[in-house]
């Protein structure tokens, strides 16, 4: 009886994707290449992916997904599917916008603080002292100190209210390239 059922099963040969996201966004990921005739391949367990550039650990999901490689429209499937993933790109680009020109700004103020600090320090130590001049280059210094917290604060804040809805806008797109991959396959 389990022969019969096996001859019975047609064969499919399937293409092979992995995709490697960050676990909040793993589900998006796969939602939305269902859309274009992916499914998640159950017979290889998902994982992890460690990514170590020295000094920090990120831990990103690789995602493992399979398709028939005779589905209807797959040329026009594979058109959307880039469109989707240069998206997902763009958001991702935009992101991290969010808070790259504030970190130059911060570590600019805080470099120019600790340079002030260094006159300031070399005034001191100088021979006859300069109390004066360390007082008036310390002030400075310590401003350059105190000052990126806030600024870089105030920098995200307003960067986010600015990209914020640039990235609605990208997903709406998503959305819209899905809906269509969406209708191509059924």
């Amino acid at each position: 009886m389990q022969n019969s059922e096996k001859r019975g099963r047609e064969f499919i040969a399937y293409e092979y994707k992995e995709v490697t996201a960050d676990p909040g966004q793993i589900s998006f990921f796969i939602d939305g290449y269902e859309n274009f005739g992916w499914k998640v391949d159950e017979n290889i367990p998902q994982g992890y992916l460690e990514e170590a550039p020295p000094g920090a650990m990120r831990r990103k999901n690789t995602i493992r997904l399979k398709r028939d490689r005779k589905i209807m429209n797959k040329a026009e499937l594979t058109r959307l599917q880039r469109n989707f993933e240069a998206c997902v790109a763009e958001i991702g680009h935009l992101e991290k916008e969010k808070t790259s020109h504030p970190t130059i700004l911060a570590i600019t103020v805080g470099i120019v603080g600790t340079a002030f600090m260094a006159g300031s320090t070399f005034a001191v130590t100088a021979s006859p002292p300069h109390i004066a001049l360390c007082v008036i280059l310390a002030i400075p210094g310590f401003l350059g100190w105190i000052l990126p917290y806030f600024l870089y604060k105030s920098g995200v804040s307003r960067k986010t209210r600015k990209l914020t809805p640039l990235i609605e806008e990208k997903y709406d797109e998503i959305y819209e390239i899905c809906e269509k991959g969406s209708k191509l396959l059924n």
